[in-house]
């Protein structure tokens, strides 16, 4: 039996989108669903159990992610299992598409589906910050950013042996070598980005943040990632300079793009520095924007 974990933080405004799309499914068993309510003080835990018997919730006081998903490991009855962020959108034949790919390579221990991120009703820098951002080479070979990762059983005490981190779908995707992990194209899922300059930069500091604990304890031998050594050499997936040259010289036309791109970049590299020097690793800046309608 497949399972999905979704960990919800306060998303009574958002999870009812992703569940209905995840019971729009013609097989009446359909997958197993698990939803944790981590320390919500909203309506996510009603607005998830008014979804009927197929989606089983689980409330836990305190608000953490690490927290959620390993409760929900202890709720989940099968694999492969799905571990899907809440504010995203993912259907019942994108998760049929991630676990077939999932069955028929022996190999494969994790898979991700790619993603789709509406841009409308964004601020145009915003909208340029992503057109540079899609197209680095680490994001679209990744599994990280895109709220969703499906993992076999031995993928899975792969990513349960991770320890509690910021940055854990980067860690995620960074514990399996390319021959062990997809993104697998016929499935999608929907991420919706932030509509203002000010909550991309938040989410960006998040990433800043989450990043330097990542590269810390590796840098102190506390974090081992398995796979090969070009993961082991860029834990971060941090964006290089040559990145960006290559993408100019392929489309000069990206110019005021990456012009964009780097502001936002230094901007959060700035504004994460107190965290960082504070090693400050729990606080989640959450934005709200892309959390409307």
């Amino acid at each position: 039996m497949t399972s999905i974990v979704i960990p919800a933080h306060n998303e009574g405004r958002v999870i009812g989108r992703l569940l209905d799309e995840l019971l729009a499914d013609p097989h009446a068993s359909g997958p197993d669903i698990v939803v944790v309510c981590n320390g919500c003080t909203d309506d996510t835990a009603r607005v998830a159990a008014a979804r009927g018997d197929r989606v089983r919730v689980v409330e836990i006081p305190v608000p953490s992610k690490h927290a959620a998903l390993r409760a929900g490991d202890e709720h989940a009855r099968g694999f492969p299992r799905l571990y899907v962020d809440a504010d995203v959108v993912l259907g019942a034949a994108d998760v049929r598409a991630l676990t077939d790919e999932l069955a028929g390579d022996p190999g494969l221990l994790a898979a991700a589906p790619g993603r789709l991120i509406p841009l409308a009703g964004a601020a145009w820098p915003v909208r340029a910050y992503y057109r540079v951002w899609q197209r680095l080479p680490a994001v679209r070979e990744g599994l990280f950013g895109r709220g969703v990762i499906a993992v076999t059983e031995e993928g899975h005490e792969r990513i349960a042996a991770l320890p509690p981190l910021m940055a854990d779908d980067l860690a995620a995707s960074l514990a399996f070598g390319p021959g062990e992990r997809r993104v697998v194209d016929s499935a999608r899922v929907v991420v919706h980005p932030p509509r203002t300059w000010s909550d991309l930069v938040r989410r960006k500091v998040r990433a800043a943040t989450s990043t330097a604990e990542l590269e810390s304890l590796q840098a102190a031998g506390q974090l081992k990632v398995p796979g090969d050594g070009r993961a082991q050499d860029a834990p971060s997936a941090r964006t290089g300079g040559s990145d960006l040259r290559a993408m100019l010289r392929a489309d000069p036309e990206l110019l005021p793009a990456v012009a964009v791109f780097a502001a936002a970049a230094l901007a959060a590299r700035r504004r994460s520095r107190k965290a960082i020097r504070e090693q400050d690793f729990s606080t989640w800046l959450r934005d709200e924007s892309s959390r409307r309608g």
